[in-house]
Parts: structure tokens; sequence; C-alpha cells
């Protein structure tokens, strides 16, 4: 996926319930949690984090509450400037790729619903979603490693940052020396995705963001210049087709 500068999604952490806090950690699935909030780069590692929101923030609060949004929001200098594809002339913004939680902006792509699809927002979204497994990839491979994801952790929310924190450095730096937990492996020849080992294991519990609703005329033109590129001799790859 050309100009994608990485993944995000979010997960519950599930804790135990803190003291005197009420129902102010308790999420949708009747547990208490913090999410961990996470953009994933092609290498699996995590380049951007924020952990700590409380569990019952739904509607697209988690999100909205993080520096990354105020980032997005203000076009940050952390976005490289918008630059042709290749073998294209139009000047086309650097972005992330998340799912139809989020709320879509220039530097944030989500698939179409997935009703009345024509063939080229088909093949839109098989390219949008081979570029988000990396996300769900880091996501298993992480619990998969630091069995305490698994669990209910006794310790109070501030504490529960520290380490999740720690951990996903910890799954950065063995990521760099070669770790032993494989992702989903992609099949060279005909492109079908193995599933990795890792998801044998209990998945993390999703956090729900709420769906956006205020889609700028940017974004959408943006969106629309990638379907008309994934879709054109330049921007297509060879196995696309097969794949829907």
């Amino acid at each position: 996926m050309p100009h994608c500068l990485g993944a995000l999604d979010g997960k519950h952490i599930v804790i135990r319930q803190p003291n005197s806090t009420g129902s102010e950690f308790h999420n949708y699935k009747g547990t208490f949690s913090i999410v961990l909030m996470a953009v994933v780069d092609a290498d699996y590692r995590f380049v951007y984090v924020d952990i700590g929101c409380n569990g019952r923030i739904s509607d697209g609060g988690v999100f909205s509450g993080t520096t990354l949004q105020v980032a997005l929001d203000r076009r940050s200098r952390v976005f490289p400037k918008a630059q042709p594809l290749r073998g294209a002339e139009q000047d086309i913004p650097y972005f992330l790729v998340a799912d139809e939680a989020f709320g879509m902006r220039e530097n944030l792509l989500k698939p179409f619903s997935h009703r009345d699809l024509n063939r080229e927002h088909r093949i839109f979204n098989y390219r949008l979603s081979r570029a988000r497994r990396v996300v769900e990839n880091a996501f298993g491979i992480l619990a998969n490693r630091f069995r305490v994801l698994h669990t209910k952790i006794a310790l109070q929310p501030p504490t529960v940052e520290k380490v999740v924190q720690a951990i996903c450095v910890l799954h950065n730096i063995l990521c760099e020396e070669g770790g032993s937990i494989r992702p989903d492996a992609e099949d060279a020849h005909t492109h079908v995705v193995q599933p990795g080992p890792w998801r044998a294991d209990p998945k993390l519990m999703q956090a729900p963001l709420g769906r956006g609703t205020n889609v700028t005329i940017q974004a959408k033109a943006v969106r629309d210049y990638m379907v008309q590129y994934l879709n054109s001799d330049v921007g297509a790859v060879t196995w696309q087709d097969a794949m829907l």
C-alpha cells in the first residue's frame, strides 16, 4: 500500500477492578480494562502507543483523546509532506490505515462499507486489509510472547500502563533481533495467507471506537484517488483480481 505509514487499532488490557472506581473501567464485555491504542509498521513494531484510557470509553472517545488524533487533525509535521505516488503526478498525503470503526481523514484511510461494492472498491478493500494485517499480527504476537496480557492484571491502572509500555518496548527489541513468534505468512506464488501460530491463542478484546460519520471532502478525495491508483496499470499488483 503506497504512502502507508502504519496500521492503527486498539485493544483492551483486562485488569482487576481498581478500588473505589465504580464502573469507571467497566467495558462492554463486562470486565474491567484500560485501552492500548497503537500504530504498527510493516515490520510489526509499535511506532506509536497510547495506553491508559479507561475501558468504559467508547463512541470514538478512546481515539479522540490521543495525541495522534491531534496530530492528524492539525496535519502535523510528523507526517511527511504530500508527494506523488510512483508513476503519477498528483500530490497525495501519507496516511495510516484502520478498520471501519475509525473516522476517516486525509491521513487515515479505512475500507468501504461491504454493501454493494463494485470491483474497484473490492480491490481497494483487499489492498487496505492486506496492509492492516500487520497490526492484527503485532497484537497477537505481543500477547503470545507476554502471557500476562491473557490474564486479569492485578495492579493499579498507572502501574498497568507502565507494564504495557515496557512490554511494547521489549516486543520491538525482539522484532529487531528476530524473535521466534512468526506472523501470518503469505505464499509468494498464490498470495494465500497462512495464519501465524499465534492465532491459536485467545485474541485480545477489540476496543470499540464508534463509527466516524463526519468524513471530509478531502478525505473522500484521497480514498477515491487511491481506488483509481490501485486499479491502474502502475498501481495494481498482478494477483489482486484473483483474491476477490
